[in-house]
């Protein structure tokens, strides 16, 4: 017997004498059952049966239970009512309907179930793309690079996470198997197949709970929907453990109020659902508990990130599933192939089979109309799709419940035209409303009879749907969102709606299918297919014409990204696929970089390179020829290309484009996708401080980036401040952090310091160059270079306004134990000669570890020569590379260095004297240098001098003679 099934129950005769057992106290009880059990078996009914006798927890206690299973009165005790529970929800979630109501044909789920793919979903943030468009997005990604996670095993921790895990939100667009997932939690867990060590599971759907107004305890709710909870007055205890499950937030009209509803800590006090609801999710109800809740991603910002320990989200068929589906639902394997070969030819179609709801609507209207040799009428569309599925179900309903003969799908019976023009309103009017289930208070608000409804639910399960809550409350829904959106376009069109640019207006893409389906519905060949339906268009070739131009009118004018390419699907409804045909002629001839871009001409593009077939590996904006607008217009393409599968992307260089608020936004969508391989982000000179919160944002779990240019940008101290509270993230891997020309100030170094005292900061290099820092920004910024935290290796300061007192607090860094500074650069700043003699201080320590100093045009003259010519001959020194360019040095200066490049512990290679005055003489003297140490110096820069015929021959006869290390002389 398995470890993790219920024990077999001894089936020994139970004594004559019950005053023997009345004898018996509860120690001796609990003794003689634990010697009835399986010792390998660690069931919920061992963990129960001790709490029973050991506990008052059960109503009626009184008697003295037997230590046989067989005296438990029935109904009085934890394990009677969990089993009770258990068969309740085994018989509820056993079976599954296909896009269809109870009254449909159902079938086991254990026999068509395929394990959906459930990976970690980031943040629950809010998306506000329409579904289909997220579609789009998703099958550019390959889910084998992500973890995985199987849905009985939604509360374990994922590798490197060990914070336990109480709350989960699951996330996924409509129809992509949610509820399917929940339902398959639930029945392998009541039939002893997973998550045994779970006492207890209430699934609580939102569009059930929606309908509760009154009062509840959490305990008086639970047996509202569970009545075998009646008999126990709690679930509160440490040892019971219990899983939530509330299915649909997205559906959800309580006004759930995380902020201002009062704190309930009592299972037993009454208050409105909504605050039961709130104070669960907070924690303050039953903090042991295990909650799951699942929505539509818009819906996903309902609930405060600081209540959820995991985000996950369902992602729906791959390719290969979309096709092993087909082949499962369709006997006939030919039919089988004929359709999936089909579905392959329009993207678009192909794209929307990510969703199981849709295979299944694809699959009705291509075995009918392929069966009866129709295939002349074979859906292009969506539009065309879901017409066809419309009248096939009409059609199969008559069939089956009218005994009508008619076959034709175009001739519809008055009654049902009647029906479906009143669904149509209903899903109008609810789509603006921005529901998807509906009540009997909807239902009679736009004139439909609740009776009528529930009959024509009946009649046809696959367009609308009649379901019983756990307490059998009606709730009424359309099988899916898109068949929703089509009726609602129905509607719409038939009532002559003509003031179609109210639908280009709101600011999200909710309304984004419907559109798409409105206009596909003005074509005469879908008004001849729903004939009947639609009676009063009157469309005309001229004025599809009209509508086709006033589409490509709005492409020109829309800045958006995500608006254009749904005017591109409503294009593609039309027929209307020019513009992107003329740029596939291009895009496959190789000409499109040789002619300069319109905006519309990079929308098609984007169009086009989004609905390819082919995954799109390598995408340089550069390549084509265009505006700014134009550029934003192919953001959405190189968004995507970030987040292929095994991108060779490594470098981005975003510099002087001005992509917008929401180019940004998008852009870091890309970026921050775990599949992205971007190391090195490149942003010159177009940042703004606002936009420093999306940068923020690149801190991503196992996040490639490690390095960030954002120079010459209006950063200013506080993007400075924004920037920090990902620079101080644990996620965090930038190593190279380039702040050029920001606007900074000194308050900009204070946040920085603390930045690089964060425990395993990853940061070596960081460049303030061309900031107003002053003094006191590098006394600030010295804080955290003396940090034993700190890491950095080389610091830029390039004129940064620095005097000498910078150089007497840099010497402190640089006498530090273990510094890991190697590289310092100072130039165009006034140090003058008192700067480098502060400065030499501590580069003379035995703890300096600086291998590179650059003082170019630093004010420099003679005077700090023989300083430097002591750090030079220093047995401590580690200075391989020294810049003192565009000084006033001189030959004197330069003499004096010289004795500090002769000295056998000088370990100088490289010495830059470009512009230092240097004439003759002073080339002498390094010449000099040279034959007294030869063996270290291989590059010396003596450009913009005059160093003469004489000593510029013999400088330049060490490059050949191999006594010499010179390898560079310019």
């Amino acid at each position: 017997m398995k470890s993790d099934q219920p024990p077999a129950f001894s089936q020994e005769p139970l004594p004559d004498d019950n005053k023997e057992v009345e004898s018996l106290d509860s120690e001796d009880v609990l003794k003689i059952t634990h010697n009835l059990l399986d010792r390998r078996s660690k069931t919920v009914f061992h963990t129960i049966l001790q709490r029973t006798v050991q506990r008052p927890f059960i109503k009626h206690t009184h008697k003295l239970m037997s230590p046989y299973y067989h005296c438990f009165p029935t109904g009085q005790t934890l394990l009677t009512v969990q089993q009770d529970i258990t068969a309740k929800l085994k018989h509820k979630y056993q079976h599954i309907s296909e896009g269809i109501g109870h009254h449909g044909n159902q079938s086991l789920l254990k026999d068509i179930y395929t394990e959906l793919y459930i990976t970690e979903g980031g943040s629950g943030g809010l998306n506000n793309e329409h579904e289909v468009r997220q579609i789009e997005m998703a099958s550019k990604k390959q889910t084998t690079q992500e973890t995985p996670i199987k849905c009985n095993d939604i509360f374990k921790p994922l590798p490197g996470q060990d914070k336990p895990i109480r709350t989960v939100l699951t996330k996924g667009i409509a129809g992509i198997g949610k509820t399917v997932s929940v339902q398959k939690v639930i029945l392998d867990w009541a039939e002893g197949k997973a998550n045994q060590d779970v006492h207890f599971m209430f699934p609580l759907p939102f569009r059930d709970l929606n309908l509760k107004k009154d009062q509840y305890s959490l305990m008086q709710l639970l047996s509202h929907y569970f009545p075998e909870l009646k008999e126990i007055d709690s679930i509160e205890d440490g040892e019971t453990k219990t899983v939530f499950i509330f299915d649909g937030l997205d559906e959800c009209r309580l006004p759930l109020d995380f902020k201002n509803d009062e704190k309930c800590c009592d299972v037993t006090k009454p208050t409105s659902v909504d605050v039961l609801l709130t104070n669960l999710i907070k924690g303050n109800l039953l903090p042991s508990a295990l909650l799951w809740i699942t929505t539509r991603p818009a819906a996903a910002n309902q609930i405060p990130p600081e209540c959820i320990d995991q985000v996950t989200e369902v992602r729906g068929f791959n390719d290969p599933q979309k096709e092993e589906y087909f082949r499962k639902k369709i006997p006939d394997q030919n039919l089988a192939n004929d359709i999936i070969k089909h579905m392959k030819t329009s993207r678009s179609l192909h794209i929307m089979c990510h969703m199981p709801v849709f295979c299944w609507i694809s699959a009705t209207v291509l075995e009918m109309i392929l069966k009866e040799a129709e295939k002349d009428e074979v859906p292009k569309t969506l539009t065309q799709m879901y017409s066809h599925f419309v009248l096939i179900q009409t059609i199969v309903k008559n069939k089956k419940y009218n005994k009508a003969t008619e076959t034709n799908p175009k001739e519809l019976s008055q009654s049902d035209i009647e029906m479906i023009l009143k669904l149509a309103k209903l899903a109008f009017q609810q789509l603006q409303k921005g529901n998807l289930i509906f009540y009997e208070d909807d239902l009679r608000e736009c004139g439909l009879d609740v009776t009528e409804a529930s009959v024509y639910s009946a009649l046809c399960t696959e367009i609308f749907k009649e379901e019983s809550g756990l307490y059998q409350e009606k709730v009424y829904s359309f099988v899916h969102l898109s068949i929703q959106e089509f009726l609602a376009a129905v509607h719409a069109l038939e009532s002559c709606l003509d003031k179609k640019e109210n639908v280009f207006s709101p600011k999200n893409g909710h309304l984004d299918l419907f559109l798409r389906f409105l206009l596909g519905l003005s074509l005469e060949s879908n008004q001849n297919l729903l004939r009947g339906l639609l009676t009063q268009t009157g469309s005309t070739t001229q004025s599809n014409k009209k509508t086709v131009r006033y589409l490509s009118d709005r492409i020109e004018e829309e800045s958006s990204p995500e608006r254009i390419i749904n005017l591109f699907h409503c294009l593609n409804e039309l027929g209307a696929n020019s513009l992107v045909e003329d740029m596939q002629t291009s895009l496959q001839s190789g000409t499109l970089s040789e002619t300069r871009l319109e905006p519309d001409q990079c929308s098609a593009l984007a169009y086009l390179l989004l609905m390819s077939e082919e995954v799109l590996e390598e995408f340089d904006l550069k390549t084509y020829n265009t505006s700014e607008e134009g550029y934003q217009r192919l953001l959405p393409t190189l968004a995507s290309a970030l987040q292929t599968p095994n991108s060779p992307l490594r470098e981005l260089d975003l510099s002087y484009n001005d992509l917008g608020d929401r180019g940004v936004e998008l852009l870091c969508v890309g970026l921050t996708s775990p599949l992205c391989n971007i190391q090195t982000l490149v942003w010159v000179n177009y940042l703004q401080y606002p936009l420093c919160v999306y940068i923020f944002s690149l801190q991503t779990p196992n996040s490639p980036l490690r390095e960030l240019d954002l120079s010459y940008s209006d950063l200013e101290d506080r993007g400075v401040k924004l920037l920090c509270v990902g620079l101080t993230s644990p996620l965090c891997n930038i190593q190279t952090l380039l702040l050029d020309g920001c606007k900074l100030t000194y308050e900009s170094c204070e946040t920085l310091a603390s930045a690089l005292q964060t425990p395993n900061s990853p940061l070596r290099e960081l460049d303030l160059s061309y900031n107003d820092l002053e003094d006191r920004g590098v006394k600030l910024l010295c804080v955290g270079l003396t940090s034993p935290l700190c890491n950095i290796q080389t610091l830029v300061l390039d004129g940064c306004k620095l005097t000498y007192e910078s150089c007497e607090t840099l010497a402190s860094p640089l006498q530090t134990p273990n510094s890991p500074l190697r590289e310092l650069d100072l130039s165009y700043n006034d140090l003058g000669d008192r700067g480098v003699e502060l400065l030499c201080v501590g580069l003379t320590s035995p703890l300096c570890n600086i291998q590179t100093l650059v003082l170019g045009q630093c004010g420099l003259t003679e005077g700090c020569c023989s300083d430097l010519a002591s750090v030079l001959s220093s047995p401590n020194s580690q200075l391989k590379q020294l810049e003192l360019r565009d000084n006033d040095l001189q030959d004197s200066g330069v003499t004096l260095l010289s004795a500090g490049l002769e000295d056998p512990d000088c370990k100088l290679h490289t010495l830059g004297l470009s512009g230092c005055l240097v004439t003759e003489e002073g080339c002498a003297a390094l010449s000099s240098a040279l034959r007294s140490n030869p063996s270290h110096l291989k590059e010396l820069d003596l450009s913009y001098n005059h160093p003469g015929d004489s000593a510029g021959g013999l400088l330049s006869a060490a490059l050949v003679d191999p006594t010499y290390k010179l390898m560079k002389l310019k």
